[in-house]
């Protein structure tokens, strides 16, 4: 076995289903794109995407870890999102993206990289500079997982393994010693499939390969912090944080060969689909021993409960109207008031309009009265 070989039986026994190696040269098309992905403002209102200095460490590796020779690119599975489905157990579930359903990646995956990056400067005897990143820092992840051949660009926008499909979260290795690379990913073979395109309920995927975070139902339920637009709840579902649409349709997931999966991601259905009448009972205590080592977290409690509220509007079932008059009248946030109003107005029931009624009168907060008052006008 070679050097490099031996670095990646490393990183498998580390946990990685993936592992590739690329020269750390400047990725110049692969950031043109990025420029025209921000200019296009498809980063809706993710500043941090856009900043200035981190623009140019995206470009320039070596700002961020100077003599840097070598990008180690891993890959850490996490439960084919084809593979599971709600509990047929007659309540009201959400839908919660597969990454999701375990420990917080970012808590896993950069000490491994540490590991690794130890194991190597045993291996190599000499001082090692290093850095470790995942979804942390300004690099192109997918553009150097290509370049180190684990795969192509979907027209989904997530990086493709023949075997694997796109069930993996990426972390890369920063390194100062030179190793071999791996030959790049080149071939294209999504073909003529538009299966992630037809599916998309809000059409933000992009020709390019990219998509558009205005419209994509993971930004709207993760990242952005304030109420969603009003004409893109229904698209919403039942999903709660994130979504998995476009990987699921893609037939690289469903007949993707079966992967051993990290022991942090185990999860039950009840995790994957959670009781969204629960949720809305959720104190910010319950919320944090509950989700704090998990992707969850990101949501903060507000977000999630939004979100849960605008899921069982979408559902219909009135038997949601107890807990979200409930809601409407007692929760602290005007964030998840005001969309507990919105899904009472998606719900026919007898106690809906005067619930209402009371909340557009009433409610100290002006959003929630307009919520109130927009609820009434459609039912």
């Amino acid at each position: 076995m070679s050097f490099e070989d031996d670095v990646k039986a490393e990183a498998f026994h580390l946990g990685f289903s993936l592992c590739g190696i690329a020269a750390a040269q400047p990725q110049a098309q692969h950031a043109a794109v990025y420029e025209d992905w921000l200019t296009a403002g498809y980063h809706a209102q993710m500043d941090y995407l856009a900043a200035e200095n981190a623009r140019e460490r995206r470009t320039d590796l070596s700002l961020t870890l100077p003599g840097v020779r070598t990008v180690l690119t891993v890959a850490l599975p996490y439960p084919n999102p084809t593979c599971t489905s709600a509990p047929p157990d007659g309540h009201l579930r959400g839908h919660i993206a597969a990454y999701a359903w375990g420990q917080d990646y970012h808590q896993l995956i950069p000490p491994r990289l540490n590991q690794l990056a130890a194991f190597l400067q045993t291996r190599l005897g000499l001082p090692l500079a290093h850095r470790a990143y995942t979804d942390t820092g300004p690099i192109l992840e997918r553009a150097w997982g290509q370049q180190a051949g684990l795969g192509w660009f979907g027209k989904n926008s997530c990086l493709i393994h023949p075997r694997s499909g796109s069930a993996f979260l990426l972390g890369e290795l920063l390194l100062s010693a030179e190793l071999t690379p791996d030959p790049p990913w080149k071939a294209d073979r999504c073909g003529s499939c538009t299966r992630c395109l037809d599916a998309c309920p809000t059409g933000c995927i992009s020709p390019n390969r990219t998509l558009d975070a205005r419209r994509c139902l993971s930004y709207w339920t993760i990242e952005h912090k304030g109420a969603i637009p009003v004409q893109l709840r229904p698209s919403l579902g039942n999903w709660v944080f994130g979504c998995d649409i476009c990987q699921q349709v893609c037939p690289w997931n469903q007949h993707a060969a079966p992967s051993t999966v990290d022991a942090a991601f185990d999860f039950t259905p009840e995790e994957a689909f959670p009781d969204l009448l629960d949720a809305l009972h959720l104190s910010s205590v319950d919320f944090n021993r509950r989700f704090r080592r998990t992707p969850l977290s990101r949501a903060k409690r507000r977000g999630f409960l939004r979100n849960a509220a605008v899921a069982l509007g979408n559902l219909g079932d009135p038997a949601a109207v107890p807990i979200l008059i409930q809601t409407l009248e007692r929760e602290p946030e005007p964030l998840v008031r005001g969309h507990a109003a919105w899904a009472l107005g998606q719900l026919h029931h007898p106690h809906v309009r005067p619930a209402l009624e009371r909340a557009q009168s009433a409610d100290p907060d002006p959003s929630v009265r307009r919520e109130a008052a927009g609820a009434l006008a459609a039912f």
